[in-house]
């Protein structure tokens, strides 16, 4: 596929279209956790989660299908009644719960319709300690309904011992009425130009999202791709380095990009070969190039605000 100059989406050349061992395998028996660190499993979830090992993932971040009509390149999901999408929803968190260490945290991505099910099912099995919502400014518009333009995710934790490392997710924002006391800044700072701006702490409300689009280097062909940015966001508050993050629905390989960035170790689960290459090529370049779009210098921008704001 050509693609012009502004168009940055990641496409495979023909010496890219095979796997290498460094990335990526099968898993056929009971595995050692040695023998899967840093990898991408290329088969499905429910083939996979009875021959991993017990109390080694630190975090997990799930982006399973929704319960819809999808299709990803070979795969096809059908959307189901909602009894049977919880039944599926049981089948593989059920599997995944013996996997996760006492202090384990995990996060679920679901719509408006997947939701309730969602919930439900890891109310049965975690803490569920929140909902995130984030905003995703893509969508079509609809005449006879409001445009869908927001995803959630389940914030849940294997303990009442998990790790969260709120001073590593402060969003710095532009204020607007800058506020003194005695004279002097209350609770924000000058930028470099004198833009007066605060770092806030997290809420469950996230605007700063942007879905990868054509001139992003992120950005693939896969239908349901997750931002860097909010896989950064993820890691940095609920793993530290050294700790393992566990993707079941790795798509193009976002979560493991991510956590070889940010110095920690992974394994994804995958079904689509094609995807699978994908994600191949994009953890290649991950050892080279370390950048996040939208977090500088150790600090989570909203959106479109530039460098203006930058120290």
């Amino acid at each position: 596929m050509e693609t012009t100059s502004r168009n940055k989406t990641l496409t495979l050349h023909d010496d890219e279209k095979s796997f290498s061992e460094e990335y990526v395998i099968s898993v056929t028996k009971n595995t050692r956790r040695t023998d899967i660190e840093n990898k991408i499993v290329c088969q499905s979830v429910f083939d996979t989660l009875d021959f991993l090992p017990n109390n080694f993932i630190n975090l997990v971040f799930a982006d399973p299908p929704y319960n819809i009509d999808k299709k990803f390149n070979d795969v096809v999901f059908k959307k189901m009644d909602i009894q049977s999408y919880e039944a599926y929803t049981e089948a593989w968190v059920s599997k995944l719960k013996s996997k996760l260490t006492h202090d384990a945290s995990l996060y679920v991505c679901g719509d408006w319709r997947s939701s309730p099910a969602l919930h439900t099912v890891l109310s049965r099995h975690f803490i569920v300690r929140n909902r995130i919502t984030f905003e995703r400014e893509k969508g079509r518009g609809a005449k006879t309904n409001y445009k869908n333009c927001s995803e959630d995710i389940f914030f849940c934790t294997n303990s009442n011992t998990y790790t969260f490392n709120v001073e590593t997710v402060k969003l710095r924002k532009k204020v607007i009425a800058p506020y003194r006391e005695n004279g002097k800044p209350k609770d924000w700072k000058h930028g470099f130009d004198g833009t007066s701006y605060r770092d806030t702490f997290p809420s469950n409300i996230w605007t700063d999202i942007t879905i990868p689009f054509w001139s992003m280097k992120e950005n693939t062909e896969h239908p349901t791709q997750k931002p860097e940015k909010l896989l950064a966001k993820i890691l940095l508050a609920s793993s530290n380095e050294n700790d393992l993050v566990f993707d079941p629905f790795l798509g193009s390989g976002t979560t493991s990009v991510v956590a070889e960035k940010l110095n920690r170790r992974h394994v994804g689960i995958e079904i689509d070969r094609h995807y699978c290459l994908i994600a191949q090529k994009r953890l290649r370049q991950a050892k080279e190039d370390k950048r996040i779009q939208g977090y500088t210098d150790g600090v989570f921008w909203e959106r479109n605000a530039g460098n203006n704001i930058k120290q």
